[in-house]
């Protein structure tokens, strides 16, 4: 029935208007192969085949909203710099509009280097600027975001913590979004969840729900809820849904907890998996889904991208085939 129900919504719905809000980066992949150690040090010695440049961050949200069908719109900032130009012209190639794409010159790009050999990683080198934009910068940003935000069905906010988010950005976007009566959805980063007060949903991972809670420990379900209620109360959000990697989706409500199993089966690498979900939640909501068939629908991405090497992303063809596919497996399994 999902499947079937996702398959028809896709094709007979308007494409939804989404606009994405976040931290730009530029994921760099150098693929090799390593049989030795160096003799300088005791690591290996990559002998390269061929290097990829992805967008990532906020961008790869776009990119997975763009291939599942959606209209998209993507802010943010990068530096004045041959990365800050990789992520345009990347952009541009998949049809992303990037007059919301600011410079500043203050900071770099953020690029982040994976070396992988045998599919398996080595070593990431980061190169970035943290800092928050300057208040000028924040004001002309919050200017030209507002005619997109009353023209999206839903809206994303994907924080990575460089600068770009700060507290008052984050709640002058949410209480326009709110004021509109527009959803928005958070990918949150950082301890203070303070700055997505009023958010619709807020998308933490366990690890860093547990921080930002300031709880020992996530393991049980009573772990997770009382983990939520410390976020609740903090924030007033209508919804936590939490990724529990092996442990699937959890949906959660002030004092409720339904939790979704996982449906990978090979896990390859898990990069950009949470920019997926998003991406697929967002998509899924504006096309009138419930948050737990959006968030069933999301599990079933996830488990596509996470087979494959990079920021990969999927589409709703795939999806509805993961699902007709999980069915027919739990069909056999009961024969």
């Amino acid at each position: 029935m999902l499947a079937e129900k996702l398959h028809k919504a896709h094709i007979n719905s308007r494409k939804p208007n989404i606009l994405v809000i976040g931290d730009l980066m530029l994921d760099h992949y150098i693929l090799g192969s390593a049989s030795r150690l160096s003799p300088e040090a005791p690591v290996p010695v990559v002998n390269v085949h061929r290097e990829n440049k992805i967008i990532g961050g906020a961008a790869n949200v776009a990119s997975n909203l763009v291939e599942l069908g959606a209209n998209v719109h993507l802010a943010g900032i990068t530096g004045q710099d041959p990365a800050g130009e990789d992520v345009r012209e990347i952009l541009a190639q998949k049809g992303i509009p990037i007059d919301l794409v600011f410079e500043d010159p203050d900071r770099v790009t953020t690029i982040k280097t994976r070396v992988i050999a045998s599919n398996h990683q080595i070593v990431r080198i980061d190169k970035e600027d943290t800092h928050e934009i300057s208040s000028d910068l924040e004001k002309k940003f919050l200017k030209e975001l507002m005619p997109y935000i009353e023209e999206s069905d839903v809206v994303v906010l994907s924080d990575y913590n460089k600068g770009l988010l700060t507290s008052s950005l984050s709640l002058s976007i949410i209480e326009t979004c709110k004021s509109l009566e527009k959803q928005i959805i958070v990918d949150p980063k950082g301890l203070d969840y303070s700055k997505y007060s009023g958010a619709y949903i807020i998308k933490p991972n366990r690890k860093e729900l547990a921080e930002a809670a300031k709880a020992e420990k996530i393991h049980t379900r009573e772990d997770l809820i009382a983990a939520a209620g410390v976020i609740f109360e903090k924030t007033q959000a209508s919804y936590l849904i939490v990724t529990l990697s092996e442990g699937g989706i959890a949906i959660l409500t002030p004092g409720e907890c339904q939790i979704l199993p996982v449906v990978a089966t090979d896990v390859y690498d898990v990069t950009g998996a949470g920019d997926t979900v998003m991406a697929t939640l967002s998509y899924c909501l504006a096309l009138g889904f419930s948050i737990e068939e959006a968030c069933r629908i999301s599990n079933y991405a996830a488990s596509i991208v996470i087979k494959q090497i990079g920021s990969a992303t999927t589409t709703i063809e795939q999806i509805v085939a993961a699902i007709e596919g999980s069915k027919r497996s739990v069909s056999k399994e009961q024969q």
